[in-house]
């Protein structure tokens, strides 16, 4: 008696949802779930989500990166209530924004394209000496200086993806909102305005513990990922089907209309044809990933018919290996096949492969250097798969 591949009906149940066959995307979902976790898909309201490896269906996981879309939502719903715009400078929120440079704007930091580099300074040394939580050593008021030291103008308006921009766009949103500029702040802003009027109970920055997805431990440390007052580059928490609802409310006009919004700035990855405020765009599909430290996540969503899917794994960030199986088997599904979508393994970025900073630099070039030396630790800290930016 042959045993029922529970994988191969999890696909059979999301072609169904789609109306079409999604088997081809098999192995990588294979590769993507070993470890356990639970993947899902929606469309014209028809919803399927289904666990594997013993993960519950329900149970809450880290959605690193993929917080990301939903600063870029809190930010679009304080734009149409009036507290926020787009395209001003963030300075003109006042208060301690006062001092960042005209070129950082919401826009800006919800794009990666605000001249900031990936992490704030000291990470450089506490993604070793706070393996499971870098950014937890710091208050709002170090990460808002760390970002005005070392906004580049001469970087600004070239794509490069920073957590520490998006942990500070949402510090920013939670003082438009009225509230305290922390990361508590930016908890209750978001559910004010966004996961509440949405009904995504499940979705905030401190999950039950009875039904947290326990992350898988690496050999520097075990339990979830901290983001200290960055928290809206990557602290929520959140299930499977938050994340579809997430999407529909996209499709169906519930976050406002400026996500769909791509551009192309100099900077942005071959594969990807665009990136708009939280997302990115490729070949109709837009969507983002992250890689906490036990825990990996995927969301994307097809604008053209409102189909998405998520996929929650166990798992997270490996010293080797391929870690793009995630981000690539949504996309997969969403796709007759991966060529269609131009994903495909690349070489590092080439910013992975400049210069230390040294001593005796200028100013630029320190700027230059230092940006490039917290790329180089970007893979030890939580960042999207190298399919994407890190």
């Amino acid at each position: 008696m042959f045993r029922r591949d529970p994988l191969r009906q999890a696909l059979r149940e999301m072609g169904d949802v789609f109306g079409t066959d999604v088997g081809a995307a098999r192995p990588l979902v294979r590769a993507a779930l070993r470890r356990g976790g639970v993947i899902g898909a929606v469309r014209n309201g028809r919803v399927v989500v289904v666990s594997l490896g013993g993960v519950p269906r329900d149970g809450l996981f880290e959605l690193a990166s993929v917080t990301k879309p939903f600063t870029a939502a809190l930010a679009d719903a304080l734009v149409r209530a009036g507290r926020l715009e787009w395209d001003a400078p963030l300075a003109r929120l006042g208060g301690p924004l006062r001092g960042f440079p005209a070129f950082v704007t919401p826009r800006a930091l919800a794009t990666h394209t605000a001249g900031l580099p990936t992490h704030p300074a000291r990470v450089v040394v506490t993604t070793f000496t706070r393996f499971q939580d870098p950014y937890g050593g710091m208050s709002a008021g170090d990460a808002l200086a760390s970002a005005r030291r070392w906004a580049s103008r001469r970087a600004a308006g070239r794509f490069a993806y920073s957590n520490l921009g998006m942990g500070v766009l949402a510090l920013a949103l939670a003082h438009a909102a009225g509230e305290t500029m922390d990361a508590a702040g930016f908890g209750r802003a978001l559910a004010r305005h966004v996961t509440g009027p949405l009904g995504l109970a499940d979705v905030s920055l401190t999950p039950d513990p009875a039904r947290l997805v326990a992350p898988t431990s690496t050999l520097l440390g075990a339990g979830v990922t901290g983001f200290g007052p960055l928290v809206g580059a990557g602290g929520l928490f959140g299930t499977a089907a938050d994340l579809l609802a997430f999407a529909a409310a996209h499709v169906g006009g519930q976050t406002g209309e400026e996500w769909r919004t791509l551009t192309r700035p100099p900077g942005l990855p071959p594969h990807a044809d665009g990136v708009a405020p939280g997302w990115f765009g490729t070949r109709g599909v837009w969507w983002h990933d992250g890689v906490a430290r036990g825990t990996r996540t995927a969301l994307a969503l097809r604008p053209e018919d409102g189909a998405a899917v998520v996929l929650l794994a166990r798992g997270g960030l490996p010293l080797a290996g391929g870690r793009g199986a995630v981000l690539g088997s949504v996309l997969a599904i969403l796709s007759e096949r991966d060529e269609a979508l131009g994903i495909r393994k690349r070489p590092p970025h080439p910013q992975l492969l400049t210069p230390h900073l040294s001593q005796g630099t200028s100013h630029v070039t320190a700027r230059a250097s230092f940006r490039s030396l917290s790329r180089r630790v970007a893979c030890q800290l939580p960042c999207p798969s190298p399919y994407t930016v890190s």
